[in-house]
């Protein structure tokens, strides 16, 4: 019986080893503790940035920070104007900031084209990564008819120089859900070059015919795709990923969210809009138990044997 004893105890040792618990990777740090969402991360000479959706009268709002780690203070507003082809009071969602060969930084952002008021992804360029950024062109660079709205743009520079505009088609009630695009670009980062590819669909129960927030991570051997699924005002939403070989695809979906309101023990309410710099991912989620502001968290995240894995 005590060798029996020895080795249900030692079954279970394994088991906790093996299986470690969800509040085993960490409690998430609170960077910016304001209305805040959809964060993209830049690392510049100086330090680093972060943009977010429109909040109140700010267009496109940014924060800056000597290190990945903080301290985050918010600025002003990146954007100096609004595109012509924009309703002026559509809101500004999910910016991603990119720097070109030539040193220009472009800011890519969704907003609703007047007067119908589908979303379409637009685009901007400074000379400073903080901007102020300059509507560029007539016209928004994606906007697909039947998408049913183009958003969360997410540029992504392979190993290779390409480069490459990550985005969400909106899908619709009735029709195909939700999809995440891949659009290559030429070097000027505002022109198609050739035609997209479609990377994964919401077709995960859990996903409640949602996926969105594409962001791309280039491990060892893979590709790592995060996004967001679920609703976003709902504690279902969360963050889960897939791998594929290329960027082309085929990606396969991992079987379990990557981070989750029950993942992180409660601790952030609906984590999504995920970006990963520097082995930190940083996403948002609600503030005060509420669903009227989301802040800015940050875990470290690590890549063994290409998956990713929280610290």
């Amino acid at each position: 019986m005590k060798f029996m004893h020895r080795l249900l105890i030692l079954a279970v040792a394994l088991t906790l080893v093996l299986s470690p618990p969800a509040f085993a990777i960490g409690t998430p740090k609170l960077l910016i503790g304001q209305d805040f969402p959809d964060p993209d991360i830049v690392k510049t000479d100086s330090g680093y940035l972060a943009f977010s959706t429109s909040t109140g009268a700010v267009k496109v709002p940014y924060a800056h920070a000597p290190a990945a780690e903080g301290p985050w203070r918010v600025g002003g507003d990146a954007l100096a104007a609004v595109p012509k082809w924009a309703k002026p009071d559509g809101g500004f969602w999910a910016p991603d900031v990119t720097r070109l060969s030539d040193g220009t930084f472009v800011l890519y952002f969704s907003a609703a084209v007047a007067p119908g008021g589908e979303m379409c992804i637009g685009v901007a360029t400074a000379a400073k990564a903080e901007g102020p950024y300059t509507p560029a062109g007539d016209g928004p660079l994606i906007c697909v008819p039947g998408d049913g709205g183009d958003i969360d743009p997410q540029t992504f520079l392979d190993s290779d120089g390409s480069r490459y505009l990550l985005y969400k088609s909106d899908g619709a009630a009735v029709g195909p859900p939700a999809a995440i695009w891949s659009q290559k670009l030429l070097a000027d980062g505002r022109t198609p070059d050739g035609p997209r590819i479609e990377l994964l669909r919401a077709d995960l129960a859990s996903e409640n015919a949602v996926v969105e927030a594409p962001s791309v991570v280039k491990t060892q051997s893979r590709y790592v795709l995060f996004y967001s699924a679920d609703t976003f005002q709902s504690s279902g939403y969360h963050t889960g990923y897939a791998t594929a070989p290329s960027l082309s695809g085929p990606f396969v979906k991992a079987g379990t969210p990557f981070l989750s309101t029950d993942l992180v023990g409660g601790k952030v309410d609906a984590p999504g809009g995920a970006d990963v710099v520097d082995g930190h991912i940083h996403f948002h989620g609600w503030l005060g138990g509420g669903r009227t502001a989301r802040g800015m968290y940050q875990l470290p995240i690590a890549f063994p044997n290409d998956v990713p894995q929280l610290g």
